[in-house]
C-alpha cells in the first residue's frame, strides 16, 4: 500500500474571471471547492491509476471535516489525526490567458501531542509499503517533525518519497529517499544547483549531485517543459508535444508524481512508459481547475517524446 502524508492540507478554491480589478465587484465562474493538498493529490490520482492509497494527515474543524468526507467520496480512505482550529482555504484565480494568482494560507498549527499520534498512526500501518510525503508543514511544527516520521518508515522496512519545498530536504535526503521530486526552482532554491536544460552535461552534474547526496532517483520535473528523470545510471528527459491551454497548473505536479509513482513503483525497470504516462496526465491536470477527470490522458500520452540522455 502507497500511503501519502499531507501535514498541512486545504480545500482548493479555485475560480476563473475575465480580469482583475482594485475597488470594483468582480464576478467569477466555474467556482470549484476541491479537497485537496499535495499528498492527497497524489492519492487520488494513484486511484485513479489503479493503485490502493489511503491519506495521512492532520485535519481541523468544518473545513477539514470537508476534505476527509471528500476524499472517502472519491473513494479514497483517509486515516485523519484531527487537531484544534480551522484547515486551511486556499485560492487560486484564472484572471485571464497567463495570469493566475494564488493565494495560499498558513493552515492550523499543531502541538507536540498532534505530532505523537500521527507517529504512533505511522507505526500501525502494517501494509506500509511506500509513504509519499508531500507539501508544506502547518505552523508550530517542530523542526524534526518529518525526520521522526521518516525514522518510522524505514525501521519498518518501508520506503518513502519526498515532494517538499523546505530547506529541510537538504538533511532528508541523507535519509536515502526512494525518489525526490524537485522542480527547478526548488533545485536552485534548496540546494544551489543550477541547471542549463539546453546543456545536458548540466543536468547529468546535478543528477550525479543529488545522487551524492543520497537520493536513490530523482524525477525533476520542468513544467510546460517536461521533466528529467535519473535512476542513479541513467537519466531520460520526456516532454507532452501536445498544445494544451492551461487553465490552471494547481495540482499538476502531483499528479504528474502519482502517474509515475503508478507505473514504476512495482517495477523500476518501467522507466519510458512511466514517463510517458506522467507527462501526459501533467498535461492534462493543467487545463482543468483542480485535478479533473483525467479525460485525456491517453490523447496525450501518444504525444509524449522520451529519450535517454
Amino acid at each position: 500500500m502507497i500511503y501519502t502524508l499531507t501535514a498541512n492540507p486545504a480545500i482548493d478554491y479555485n475560480i476563473s474571471c475575465d480580469g482583475l480589478s482594485a475597488n470594483t465587484v468582480t464576478r467569477t465562474r466555474d467556482a470549484v471547492y476541491s479537497p485537496n493538498g499535495k499528498g492527497l493529490n497524489v492519492s487520488f490520482a494513484l486511484n485513479h491509476f489503479g493503485v490502493d492509497t489511503a491519506i495521512l494527515g492532520f485535519f481541523a474543524g468544518f473545513s477539514g471535516r470537508f476534505i476527509v468526507e471528500g476524499a472517502r467520496a472519491k473513494g479514497v480512505d483517509v486515516h485523519p489525526v484531527w487537531t484544534e482550529g480551522i484547515t486551511r482555504v486556499n485560492v487560486f484565480l484564472n484572471a485571464g490567458p497567463d495570469t493566475e494568482y494564488n493565494m495560499v494560507n498558513a493552515g492550523a498549527a499543531v502541538c507536540p501531542a498532534d505530532e505523537q499520534a500521527m507517529c504512533e498512526l505511522v507505526d500501525s500501518l502494517e501494509d506500509l509499503d511506500c509513504l509519499v510525503i508531500s507539501g508544506s508543514l502547518p505552523p508550530c511544527t517542530s523542526e524534526d517533525f518529518l525526520a521522526r516520521i521518516i525514522d518510522r518508515v524505514r525501521a519498518r522496512g518501508a520506503e518513502f518519497v519526498l515532494d517538499i519545498s523546505s530547506p529541510q530536504l537538504t538533511e532528508l535526503i541523507e535519509r536515502e529517499p526512494l525518489l525526490i521530486k524537485p522542480n527547478d526552482d526548488e533545485l536552485r532554491d534548496i540546494f544551489g544547483i543550477e541547471v542549463d536544460l539546453a546543456d545536458d552535461s548540466s543536468v547529468l552534474a546535478a543528477m550525479a549531485d543529488l545522487h551524492g547526496r543520497g537520493a536513490q532517483n530523482v524525477l525533476l520535473t520542468l513544467g510546460g517543459k517536461g521533466a528529467y528523470f535519473s535512476n542513479g545510471e541513467h537519466v531520460w528527459y520526456a516532454r507532452c508535444t501536445a498544445p494544451v491551454k492551461v487553465l490552471s497548473t494547481v495540482c499538476a505536479g502531483d499528479s504528474t508524481l502519482a502517474a509515475f509513482l503508478s507505473a514504476w513503483h512495482g517495477d523500476r525497470g518501467n522507466v519510458d512508459a512511466a514517463l510517458r504516462l506522467a507527462m501526459a496526465t501533467g498535461a492534462n491536470v493543467v487545463e482543468c481547475a483542480g485535478q479533473g477527470d483525467f479525460s485525456r490522458v491517453e490523447e496525450y500520452r501518444a504525444q509524449v517524446e522520451v529519450r535517454e540522455l
